[in-house]
C-alpha cells in the first residue's frame, strides 16, 4: 500500500493504493492530491502516503466503501447498511448507493424503517423514500410505537402524517404525534407547540367524536400540543354537520379510520 487512513474513535489504521481509490471515487482523487501537495515548507499539510484522518467514520463503515472500491461489491448488514449510503452519497459513489438502496428494501424491519425513511428524505434517495412509506402505511400502528418514530425529524414525520393509507385510528395517531412532540421538545429544549408545529397541522381532528374530542381538548390545556383554533374547527364541523372551514383533505378518513356515525356529513358527496 501506499496511502494509510486512521478511521474513527478506535484509530483503526486502514492501508490502501492511491491509484485505486482515485482511478474509482473522484472524492478520493481531490484528497489525495491535496496530500500529494505535502512539502518540507508546509508542516501543517498531508504527506503524501498519509495518514488521512478519518474520525467521524466507523471502520466498518469506511472497509466497507473501499471493498466496494476494489471489487465493485460491498458486504452490509442492518448495522452499518445507512451509515453506507451516507458515506456513498458523500463520495458520489452512485452504484454503492443502489446497492445500499437494495439491502435495505430487502432486510427493511418495523425497528429500522423510520430511520432509513429519515435518510431517504434527507439524501434525496426517492424509491427508498417510497418503499419506507408503504411499509409504515402497512404496518403504522407498529411503527409509531418504536424508537424511530419518536425520533423523526418534523419534515419527513408531516410527510408521513399526509398519507391517507396509514393503518391506524386517528385518535391513536393524535397520542403517537404527542409522544413525539415530548421527546422532541426534550431533546431540541424547546416547547411542545413549537416543535409540533408542522406535523400537528395534518391531524385529521374532525374524524373524531365530540367525546373523543372533548377529551382531547382537555389533554391539550396540559401541553398546548394542538393549537385551539384547529381544535375549534373540529367543533365547527360537527356543529354545521359539514367540513365547513376545514380543509377537505384534514376530512378524508385514513385506512386504519375507525368509523364514526358523523363521518357521513363530512363526506363532501354524500347526500
Amino acid at each position: 500500500s501506499d496511502v494509510t487512513f486512521v478511521v474513527g474513535r478506535e484509530q483503526q489504521k486502514v492501508f490502501a493504493h492511491r491509484c485505486v481509490l482515485a482511478c474509482r471515487c473522484q472524492a478520493f482523487q481531490g484528497m489525495l492530491s491535496q496530500g500529494l501537495g505535502g512539502s518540507e515548507d508546509s508542516p501543517g499539510s498531508v504527506p503524501p502516503q498519509g495518514p488521512f484522518i478519518l474520525g467521524n467514520v466507523q471502520p466498518e463503515v469506511f472497509l466497507a466503501v473501499i471493498e466496494f472500491l476494489y471489487t465493485n461489491s460491498v458486504t452490509l448488514n442492518s448495522h452499518i447498511a445507512l451509515e453506507v449510503l451516507t458515506s456513498s452519497v458523500e463520495y458520489g459513489l452512485q452504484d454503492l448507493c443502489k446497492l445500499c438502496v437494495k439491502f435495505i428494501k430487502d432486510t427493511l424491519s418495523v425497528e429500522q424503517v423510520c430511520e432509513a425513511l429519515q435518510a431517504a428524505v434527507t439524501y434525496g434517495q426517492a424509491e427508498l423514500r417510497q418503499y419506507c412509506l408503504a411499509f409504515i402505511e402497512d404496518c403504522t400502528t407498529a411503527v409509531v410505537r418504536t424508537r424511530g418514530f419518536h425520533e423523526l425529524s418534523d419534515v419527513v414525520l408531516a410527510q408521513v402524517l399526509r398519507s391517507d393509507r396509514l393503518a391506524v385510528d386517528e385518535l391513536d395517531l393524535v397520542q403517537a404525534v404527542r409522544e413525539w412532540a415530548h421527546v422532541s421538545s426534550a431533546v431540541l429544549e424547546r416547547p411542545v407547540p413549537e416543535v409540533a408545529a408542522l406535523p400537528v397541522r395534518e391531524l385529521r381532528l374532525p374524524l373524531l367524536a365530540p367525546s373523543e374530542l372533548a377529551t382531547l381538548e382537555s389533554h391539550n390545556q396540559r401541553d398546548r400540543l394542538i393549537p385551539v383554533e384547529s381544535i375549534a374547527a373540529a367543533w365547527r364541523s360537527h356543529a354545521l354537520r359539514k367540513g365547513s372551514g376545514v380543509p377537505s383533505h384534514l376530512c378524508r378518513p385514513r385506512r386504519g379510520t375507525r368509523p364514526r356515525d358523523h363521518h357521513r356529513h363530512l363526506d363532501p358527496h354524500a347526500k
